[in-house]
């Protein structure tokens, strides 16, 4: 009896030093403090209960509140303190229900089922993951420090690497006036001196296929002056098959005229003047028909019955006989039909001479000032694009501290069963099948979203008969920069995972334990 005495002494004191019923938390207990009315008011405002009908098992209020530490009410909370661990509420409907909701126990106070306290386990264990999380946070974090630093340094760099080129720029813009001058200057003589080479070659070419053409026209006036009366007519015109206008096989008298511009015959001055001219790209020497090789017909041989004899091969030539080889010696070469010296001086009579030294000296020295000329232009032209490239850099957004410069021009990869998905940075993601094959582009850098927490690649390939492919890279604080994960939630819409420093802010510092920590 002294016992039970003793116990209710402790209870009381207990909850009075708690000053709140089972499974309410500390923070809710001022709620449940006993008034001097001793009336307990439902939180929801639906009502009002003695303060003893607390916990009595029975749903009072519709919220619920009034039973925290049964399963009388199903909407009710109970908070399990979880000393060592982290509190947590649990649905009052699972009190008492045999199973361990919370780790110290509470919940199962009948003792229906005998429940292990393991909350300092799980604390510590918790403990131990926060501590490594944190580890790995804050090396992140110093990495980032790192990156910070070292682009502001490129930066700065690149901005003093404008200045620079912006300064060569202008000194060569000077400079290349003083080229253009001595180009142009280096130019007109060498124009004048080869133009005068030129024009004289073409003279003397125009005075030389004259005499040619003449000769030709000579030779074919002859030719075609089959009786020799000084004159070609209609009847001289008509052996010749070229002249054939409508290609019927005859030529006709109204074509042979035609050739002749309307003539019965013309002289050789004629012919040469107005004849010639029009029909040298035509003409062809006829060949005399004794000349012309006619193969005779084929003689069935007989034999003394009639029937026809077995033939005999015909002798070969020497030139049928040979061997490829033997054929290659027994046949004229080119040089055997024109000679070396033959074919040089055709060769040579339609090619222009050589420039004379002061000539080929001017054209040296006109070569010097273009070459000059454009290597500084080439180089002014890489300039301007080496200027582009660098504003394009700084007026890129890497993030509130540029911590995300450090991710340009790198690239990223990850592997699924089926594709290889590339992210480079500031730049494109692309995917390509993993057995290879095309590559398809799904986006161009495009903006930042949820606070620089999110990069958004559009306009990359168009889906067929869908959108343009695009993709969402939500970047997480990560020891190393790694492309984790690829999926595609929606269609031709991806979503890629990217772990990198870069993302990492500087974690909390571990706090000392309460001393009023939840019993």
């Amino acid at each position: 009896m002294y016992c039970i005495y003793f116990l209710l002494i402790v209870g009381v004191k207990v909850s009075a030093e708690i000053g709140r019923p089972r499974g309410v938390s500390i923070s809710m207990a001022s709620k449940y403090e006993p008034n001097d009315q001793k009336i307990f008011r439902c939180l929801d405002g639906s009502g009002t209960i003695p303060y003893e009908h607390l916990n009595d098992d029975y749903c009072d209020c519709a919220d619920g509140s009034d039973e925290p530490g049964t399963s009388a009410c199903t909407n009710g909370k109970f908070h399990c303190t979880n000393a060592g661990y982290t509190p947590k509420n649990v649905q009052s409907s699972r009190v008492n229900d045999g199973v361990c909701d919370c780790c110290d126990g509470s919940d199962e106070y009948e003792g229906k089922i005998e429940c292990v306290n393991n909350c300092k386990e799980l604390g510590k264990k918790m403990r131990e993951e926060q501590d490594e999380k944190r580890r790995l946070q804050e090396e992140g974090f110093k990495k980032r420090e790192g990156f910070i630093a070292e682009a502001n340094n490129m930066m700065e760099g690149k901005k003093l690497k404008i200045q620079e080129l912006e300064k060569e720029k202008t000194e060569l813009q000077d400079k290349l006036k003083e080229l253009e001058a001595k180009k142009a200057e280096a130019e007109g003589p060498e124009k004048e001196a080869k133009d005068k080479h030129e024009q004289a070659w073409k003279e003397q070419k125009e005075v030389r296929d004259k005499e040619r053409s003449a000769i030709k026209a000579r030779e074919a006036f002859d030719e075609l002056d089959l009786n020799k009366d000084g004159f070609v007519d209609v009847l001289e015109i008509i052996p010749h098959m070229e002249f054939d206008i409508d290609s019927n096989g005859v030529v006709s008298e109204e074509e042979a005229k035609e050739h002749l511009e309307d003539n019965e015959k013309v002289d050789f001055d004629e012919f040469s003047s107005r004849i010639w001219g029009n029909i040298q790209s035509i003409y062809k020497k006829l060949v005399p028909d004794d000349q012309k090789e006619v193969p005779p017909p084929p003689v069935e041989p007989q034999g003394e019955t009639g029937v026809p004899a077995p033939t005999e091969e015909p002798q070969k030539s020497k030139l049928e006989s040979a061997t490829s080889s033997e054929t290659q010696e027994l046949l004229p070469t080119s040089e055997d039909l024109f000679p070396p010296e033959v074919q040089e001086d055709a060769v040579d009579e339609d090619k222009m001479p050589e420039y004379d030294e002061e000539t080929k000296a001017l054209i040296a020295a006109a070569d010097e000032a273009r070459k000059n000329h454009e290597e500084a232009d080439k180089r002014s032209r890489d300039i301007d694009g080496e200027i582009t490239t660098l504003t394009s850099y700084l007026n890129t957004d890497y993030g509130k501290d540029k911590e995300y410069a450090i991710l340009r021009d790198n690239c990223y990869e990850y592997t699924d069963r089926e594709y290889t998905y590339k992210l480079c940075p500031f730049a494109t993601a692309s995917q390509r099948p993993k057995a290879g094959g095309h590559e398809t582009n799904l986006g161009r850098w495009g903006r930042w979203e949820n606070d620089y927490k999110v990069q958004v690649y559009d306009h990359g390939q168009n889906c067929w008969n869908g959108p343009d492919r695009s993709v969402k890279v939500h970047l997480t604080c990560g020891p190393e920069h790694q492309l984790t994960n690829a999926y595609e939630p929606s269609r031709c819409e991806y979503a890629f995972d990217f772990i990198t420093p870069c993302a990492c802010n500087q974690p909390p510092q571990p706090q000392d334990k309460d001393p009023h920590d939840e019993l």
